[in-house]
């Protein structure tokens, strides 16, 4: 039995952040005009969580896409690295010329 692999299509992907956020803003806004205590919990608690999931996705996808463009681009990635030390020991050089 092969794997199938399942992909989203790339309008739909690119979507689901926003639609995480934009679900969990409603749910806040609901949450909010709720008269039950328990039930704005219930509608506040989830609608937190997936503001948090989509502004973690967003800033995962573009972390990622621009560590790719750099390997993409190796110039990039001297011109990133060109400030920092060889030696994590020793993280800047010493100059003891007192």
């Amino acid at each position: 039995m092969s794997s199938a692999h399942h992909k989203l299509s790339h309008p739909v992907y690119e979507g689901l952040p926003w639609a995480y956020l934009l679900g969990g803003l409603a749910a806040l806004i609901v949450s909010y005009w709720q008269s039950s205590a328990a039930l704005s919990l219930l509608l506040g608690l989830p609608g937190l969580l997936a503001v948090l999931a989509g502004v973690v996705v967003l800033l995962r996808r573009r972390g990622y896409r621009r560590l790719r463009a750099q390997y993409d681009a190796p110039e990039a990635l001297d011109e990133a690295t060109a400030g920092m030390a060889s030696d994590p020991e020793d993280p800047a050089p010493h100059n003891d010329a007192a």
